[in-house]
């Protein structure tokens, strides 16, 4: 198990906890982690995109010229690809972009994931978040302690002042444990759990 120090708000050490190794130290799998932020960002995906076939253009009922004795190439429409105003040849359709992975790949490359970070030392642990009013200021004050840039905090229940206050940072996003996912994650230079997340994620997943 891995011991990873424990800070309070004001950035200072306040002890230690031990991390579970069937979450934060498996064997990484970075092609599972490849995949699961592949299928986010595809899922993500409107796919509305839509051009005009020759069949769907209108116009171009009518040959243009005769076929013979004109000088001109043959031309059958005013609406083939090779004219302006004509149909695109491979024209986009609306499709979807999704795709499924299990349950059991997800869970694997989320704990690849956070290994990772552990082992890059971008995982700080802090006792508690907690605030009696929504401020932008006090979390800038927070992650300025916690020397956090570009981060992701989870947290383990939706505290409404915590990520109200979150908001307006930039460059941290929010996330709680039953909606943290690989790609935000990976995003993240720094991952921020606190206690109660660590406990929550590693009751889920270990």
């Amino acid at each position: 198990m891995a011991n990873v120090s424990v800070y309070n708000m004001e950035g200072k050490e306040v002890g230690t906890i031990e991390l579970n190794d069937a979450v934060f130290g498996v064997e990484v799998n970075e092609h599972l982690v490849h995949m699961a932020v592949v299928q986010q960002l595809a899922n993500n995906r409107q796919g509305t995109q839509k051009a005009k076939t020759r069949s769907e253009v209108s116009g171009g009922g009518r040959k243009p010229w005769r076929q013979k004795g004109t000088g001109h190439a043959r031309q059958g429409s005013t609406r083939s690809p090779q004219w302006a105003g004509g149909g695109v040849v491979f024209a986009p359709v609306p499709r979807d972009y999704s795709f499924k992975l299990n349950k059991k790949e997800k869970r694997a490359a989320l704990k690849s994931a956070l290994t990772s970070k552990v082992q890059g030392s971008s995982l700080i642990v802090v006792d508690e978040l907690k605030f009696d009013e929504i401020k932008t200021k006090k979390f800038a004050n927070v992650m300025n302690n916690l020397k956090v840039e570009k981060g992701l905090v989870v947290i383990a229940d939706n505290d409404t002042n915590v990520v109200m206050s979150a908001r307006n940072v930039a460059d941290v996003d929010t996330t709680l444990v039953n909606t943290i996912n690989v790609y935000d994650v990976m995003k993240a230079k720094t991952v921020v759990l606190t206690k109660d997340a660590v406990a929550k994620i590693e009751e889920v997943y270990a």
